[in-house]
């Protein structure tokens, strides 16, 4: 599904031909003697059991290119944790998991939360944050990625397409996003994007004016997937969310400390389909309705760094405005599906941008009585100016548990 098209203000590297994987991985080899990959894995031990992981780490044993595994795992007791070990035991590259519910780490994290460093929440940004201090502790490598572990079309290409603009040293790009068409057999998926980020965005675009950041976020096909790579410069100067604003949140890093010009985004599958999330109900307790909420906390809390002035009135007209671009973006998607032979549930899909737009009420009160929300996970650079020694003693911990 050849498609050519540059738009927005970052580089777009479509997927033109049938470039074979191999042909990839042989580029990829040379790249690796002059920046040498590390791949992140943030998974939960409950992903071992499932199918996706295990056909993931088989994808993985032929990606030799690749220097550095390293797995954060969640959720995992010793037991759990051992059984991890022998998991991904049989890949080639060296393999590090850091069992962030072991006594070595949780300890660490007690040192941390002394100086008020450490992650407040637990979930995947915690785990991602604290992979990405391992990576710089052990400085490595020059390039890194990060996947998700619950793809079930999961082939090696994916990964190959996600390290190769930042790997490539003769592209100045600093930071990369994967994107992709969240299509299964018979339905389109992606709501979350499709139905509460892209229209929320351009609904801010209209109320707010040209501003630069809104057009950098509109700029990405997919702001929300969990696929990215970058040099390893970028890591320590990161302030990234512990909560669903994750994605958002780096985002938000990554337009604060590069310039476009050095950000692109991948096409990294024709396939992908992955764990979907349910809506969830108006309490935010979970699914798509607290992943909405927490987006919107992590958009407000960036554009009022950006010195946009927000009220009650805006969140209003912001609501109004966000229902109709989200009932208007419907229509095009269900024309979409309808062309393609796909099924769209209009009436569940209008469920969910009533819920969204729910949202953007109670994030904006949320703002208004605290604009502050839940802050960022401090970045690398402060925990190792405020604990010189804690880069020893990450690796320390790291490799006594992995002995």
């Amino acid at each position: 599904m050849a498609d050519f098209y540059q738009g927005g203000v970052i580089t777009t590297l479509h997927n033109l031909t049938e470039r074979p994987t191999e042909a990839l991985e042989a580029e990829l080899t040379r790249f690796a003697h002059r920046k040498p990959m590390t791949l992140i894995l943030p998974s939960l031990y409950s992903e071992l059991q499932g199918p996706a992981l295990a056909h993931i780490v088989d994808e993985l044993t032929h990606a030799t290119y690749i220097d550095e595994i390293v797995v954060g795992l969640d959720r995992a007791d010793a037991d759990d944790f051992a059984h991890a070990r022998q998991f991904f035991g049989r890949l080639p590259q060296r393999v590090r998991i850091l069992w962030q519910d072991g006594p070595r780490l949780r300890a660490l994290d007690e040192q941390l939360a002394e100086e008020g460093l450490a992650p407040r929440r637990e979930g995947k940004g915690r785990n991602v944050w604290y992979c990405l201090g391992y990576v710089a502790s052990a400085n490595r490598a020059r390039a890194i990625a990060l996947h998700d572990c619950d793809i079930i079309t999961y082939s090696r290409q994916l990964v190959a397409r996600l390290f190769y603009p930042v790997a490539n040293p003769n592209f100045g790009f600093e930071f990369c996003k994967g994107y992709y068409a969240r299509v299964t057999d018979d339905s389109l998926g992606g709501r979350a994007t499709r139905l509460f980020v892209q229209p929320l965005v351009r609904s801010l675009q209209k109320i707010l004016g040209d501003i630069d950041y809104l057009r950098f976020l509109d700029s990405f096909r997919y702001p929300l997937s969990g696929e990215f790579s970058m040099r390893s410069e970028l890591i320590e100067a990161l302030r990234i969310p512990s909560d669903w604003g994750l994605e958002i949140g780096m985002l938000s890093e990554v337009y604060r400390n590069t310039a476009s010009r050095q950000v692109c985004q991948v096409d990294i599958a024709d396939n992908y389909d992955h764990k979907h999330q349910d809506l969830g109900d108006g309490e935010r307790r979970g699914g798509l309705s607290r992943m909405s909420y927490e987006i919107a906390n992590s958009l407000f809390r960036r554009l009022g760094t950006e010195g946009i002035p927000m009220d009650q009135s805006l969140f209003r007209a912001l609501k109004a405005c966000y229902y109709r671009e989200a009932l208007d973006m419907l229509e095009r998607y269900e024309a979409d599906a309808r062309i393609n032979g796909l099924r769209l549930d209009r009436h569940n899909e209008e469920g969910a941008i009533e819920i969204f737009s729910r949202s953007i009420i109670d994030a904006g009160a949320q703002y208004m009585e605290n604009p502050m929300g839940v802050p960022f996970i401090s970045n690398w650079s402060r925990v190792f100016s405020a604990i010189p020694e804690f880069t020893q003693q990450l690796l320390a911990a790291v490799e006594a548990d992995n002995a």
